[in-house]
């Protein structure tokens, strides 16, 4: 009987384990939804966003320039996307339907995102990781509470996040058997959503922890990083005017009217700029520049840096080769823990871009929707606690808005997510969650 004690105990305790990681769960989503129900009722302007960039297409199917706040029925933003996009959401915004009835329209491209995610590894998601990985997107960092706020079309570019990484990672087969075809779609539709916002491109360079060898590594590179160039290149060749006046109103040489660098967003270029205002060296760029590197470096890339070496271990080679080589073969021959660094690369790269919009943490929170689901029970509790619990009790009791909030919480939730132990045993890793 002790030996059969001593064999159960383990399931026994995973059971108990599993059962109050699925209470917990179960808590924060009735919280997502009550924070969400309670936007729903409260009596504000919503849709902001959407009802600006709808107006600009409009304005452009009428003859006029929509880069011109002047032109959009009243609108006080200027519409921040490139001369392309004005045809390309012009069968979005047809009859105002979506003006119209846009919050339920969101929630559901919010559930296909979930859906679209993929899962870590060689076996499928259970209902349980789809589960946790919705609930990450209706509730991560609040990002989608902010979408639904203003309307924004944040939302498609999340949409297509995510059906890139689906196409780009392919759960469920080998690594080395995946379809090129496939991932080139992936890499080109990831392309094109950095292309909707500028400031995300350096996001691109995370695929090179794809566990591929690096010849297709540098070819996915390529093909997302001209898919990028595509709709400018396509913008300034077929719309050469309004090219101009895109180019006028992003960098605020329209006068008397709204332009993206009229709002310092909290981000870590902001921050910098706080601490060289702090010095009396606001004024130079070159300081705020450097401060801007050395935040993003202390904070973000030099934790994924340390935590990759030692995961990796290029500090111990086994044999005569440069630490970029052993790099690439550790990649190919470790691909679950590969995938799991690309898309931890995709998050800190996220983080570090100059201009974080509050509802650009949507898209964070799909990459941590990816990553949280194979880590032991206490990690997942912990990161679930902190990117979702904490911000929507917060928001539900009026004293959190965005801000440098969301973007501590986000770090936060990343140095979480770094693996912890030593070179070939990432500790956060080694235990998957049952």
């Amino acid at each position: 009987m002790s030996g059969a004690a001593r064999w159960l105990a383990p399931a026994v305790s995973a059971g108990r384990r599993n059962a109050w990681l699925a209470c917990l769960i179960s808590l924060t989503a009735l919280l997502v939804l009550g924070n969400l129900a309670n936007d729903a009722s409260l009596e504000l302007d919503y849709g902001w966003d959407v009802r600006v960039n709808c107006a600009a297409v409009e304005a452009h199917a009428e003859g006029l320039d929509p880069y011109f706040v002047k032109n959009l029925k009243g609108a006080k933003f200027s519409y921040p996307y490139l001369p392309v996009t004005l045809d390309a959401f012009r069968p979005v915004c047809a009859g105002g339907f979506l003006v119209a009835h846009y919050k339920p329209i969101y929630l559901a491209l919010a559930l296909i995102s979930a859906l679209l995610l993929p899962g870590l590894g060689k076996n499928r998601r259970g209902l349980g990781d789809v589960a946790l990985q919705g609930l990450f997107a209706f509730g991560g960092f609040l990002g989608f509470e902010w979408i639904l706020a203003t309307g924004n079309f944040a939302i498609l570019s999340g949409l297509l996040t995510a059906a890139s990484l689906a196409l780009l990672l392919h759960p469920g087969q080998s690594w080395r058997g995946m379809g090129l075809a496939t991932q080139l779609a992936g890499a080109a539709v990831l392309g094109l959503v950095t292309s909707f916002k500028l400031v995300f491109f350096p996001v691109l360079a995370a695929l090179y922890f794809l566990p591929q060898p690096r010849g297709r590594k540098l070819v996915l590179i390529a093909v997302t990083a001209g898919m990028f160039v595509l709709p400018i290149l396509v913008s300034l060749v077929v719309y050469p005017d309004l090219f101009k006046s895109w180019l006028s109103a992003i960098s605020g040489q329209i006068p008397g009217q709204h332009w993206p660098g009229n709002e310092l967003n909290p981000s870590l270029f902001v921050l910098a700029l706080m601490l060289a205002e702090g010095i009396g060296l606001a004024g130079s760029r070159p300081v705020v520049v450097a401060l801007y590197g050395l935040t993003a470096i202390a904070l973000v890339l030099a934790p994924l840096a340390i935590a990759v070496w030692r995961t990796v271990g290029v500090g111990r080679p086994a044999r005569k080769a440069s630490p970029l080589q052993m790099l690439d073969d550790w990649l190919v021959d470790h691909p679950d823990v590969a995938t799991r660094i690309t898309v931890l690369g995709m998050y800190a790269l996220y983080l570090c871009a100059p201009r974080l919009k509050e509802y650009a943490f949507f898209d964070v929170a799909l990459y941590a929707a990816i990553l949280v689901v194979d880590l032991p029970a206490v990690l997942v509790a912990a990161v679930l606690t902190v990117a979702i619990t904490i911000p929507n009790l917060a928001s539900l009791s009026g004293v959190f808005s965005g801000g440098f909030g969301q973007l501590t919480i986000a770090l936060v939730c990343f140095w979480l997510l770094l693996p912890l132990g030593p070179s070939g045993e990432p500790a956060s890793w080694r235990e998957p969650r049952t």
